[in-house]
């Protein structure tokens, strides 16, 4: 029997046994009091006469699983099948092509027609190469290029305050000897910086493999090459290598540096706690030299000692140029209250300094403006990490003046002179002002 009269069949059951039990001998149930049974199974009289013609036997209705012979997706169902077989299985969209060839009924009978159709969508076959999946590494002579990109990790405050930071990372593609370096965010110009501390620590390559990232390419031209951005375009004239970029959305591409983030998220940075980004470089630095100081299975090789030995063989040193110190130290407007913003702070400006431009560069703790060719240093300031100002002696001067002179004159003034008297004698004979 189906198990949805299994409930029903049992009340049934025990209401005549229990009316059995009190007739006593010679109970009939064809001759059953209804009432009675009414009463005990909660049934309706009509309910009861159904179930006595029927011996009491709870079966199913006599038209269940009988499907009407026409319903309102009778004459669309071939276009629904059409759909299923193309590997259509929206709901929504097989209901707007019905609609467009007069269909009138509603999308539950469509998503009903769909569930129960299942078998004629097409299962989902890859033409696949009998050998398996098959790619090719590619492999670099010593020295020979790099891969960069950039990690994000959020930093909690004392105070609960939750930041951003960015952390530079670059590897070398034969060795993978790390490095990375922390920023409070991802401009081009930390960029420039990052890259330059790396190539002081591993030397210049001849070519970096990177990203589509904004700061590096514009946009593709006609013929796919890549427009590169014009300030590193000139970074790279100046410094002397070559970028590759990895076609878009093809990470794995340059494998090693991102595997160098998902590391430095999961060992280095993962409870690690810190006084400002300076500490947290130092130990980057520090942690970087012991990664690379290991025996490192996949390159079979301790990375150092094998970046040491050939790497730098071929990687040319780098060298502390003209060109180099200006991207080191980037460039700044003077705010008329003598600041310029760094980092996210601002810092003091000598007053003397005659030009609005200067250049700003942080060594560890301390931070230097430079006058804009820097052939001057102008002050240093030690670096706080603080959100307050950090002045500078010198910084306004002390002629007792207003804080800047007015831009323009003030406003003339003229006088209005009050309207003539006047005679209300001949008033009435002022015919054309009345009209």
């Amino acid at each position: 029997m189906d198990s949805r009269y299994d409930g029903l069949q049992k009340i049934i059951d025990e209401a005549l046994s229990a009316m059995a039990a009190e007739a006593g001998p010679g109970f009939s149930p064809e001759k059953a009091n209804l009432a009675e049974f009414c009463r005990r199974t909660g049934l309706t009289r009509s309910k009861a006469r159904t179930l006595r013609k029927r011996g009491f036997h709870a079966g199913p209705h006599g038209n269940a699983g009988r499907k009407a012979e026409t319903t309102v997706l009778t004459g669309y169902t071939g276009i629904v099948d059409d759909q299923l077989r193309k590997g259509v299985t929206n709901s929504q969209t097989v209901f707007d092509r019905l609609r467009e060839h007069g269909y009138a009924g509603g999308i539950t009978s469509v998503k009903d027609y769909i569930a129960a159709h299942r078998s004629l969508v097409p299962a989902p076959r890859r033409q696949a190469d009998p050998r398996g999946p098959r790619g090719r590494r590619y492999q670099t002579e010593p020295g020979e290029a790099y891969q960069m990109d950039w990690g994000f990790a959020n930093a909690e405050a004392a105070d609960g305050t939750v930041s951003r930071i960015a952390c530079f990372a670059m590897a070398c593609h034969h060795c993978g000897t790390p490095y990375i370096e922390f920023f409070p965010n991802a401009r081009q110009e930390n960029l420039f910086i990052g890259m330059l501390h790396g190539f002081m620590e591993l030397g210049i390559p001849d070519w970096v493999l990177t990203d589509n990232m904004k700061s590096v390419i514009v946009r593709r031209d006609a013929e796919d090459n890549p427009v590169w951005q014009k300030d590193y375009e000139a970074f790279m004239d100046s410094i002397g290598f070559r970028t590759r970029l990895c076609r878009p959305r093809h990470p794995w591409t340059k494998g090693k540096v991102e595997r160098l983030i998902r590391f430095v998220k999961e060992s280095f940075l993962q409870g690690r706690e810190f006084t400002d980004i300076t500490q947290l470089n130092e130990e980057a630095r520090r942690w970087c030299q012991e990664q690379s100081g290991r025996w490192r299975r996949a390159a079979a090789c301790v990375p150092a000692d094998e970046h040491r030995d050939a790497c730098m063989q071929h990687a040319r040193p780098f060298a502390f140029t003209e060109e180099a110190e200006r991207w080191l130290c980037p460039k700044r407007k003077i705010s008329f209250d003598g600041f310029v913003s760094y980092e996210g702070r601002r810092f003091g400006v000598p007053f003397w300094h005659a030009r609005r431009e200067c250049r700003v560069g942080r060594e560890g703790r301390v931070l230097h403006i430079y006058s804009d060719d820097l052939s001057q240093e102008l002050v240093a300031h030690p670096v706080t990490w603080g959100r307050h100002d950090s002045c500078c002696e010198g910084q306004w001067a002390d002629d007792g003046g207003p804080a800047e002179q007015p831009t323009q004159q003030p406003a003339p003034t003229v006088r209005q002179s009050a309207a003539p008297a006047a005679d209300p004698a001949f008033a009435r004979f002022d015919f054309g002002r009345r009209a």
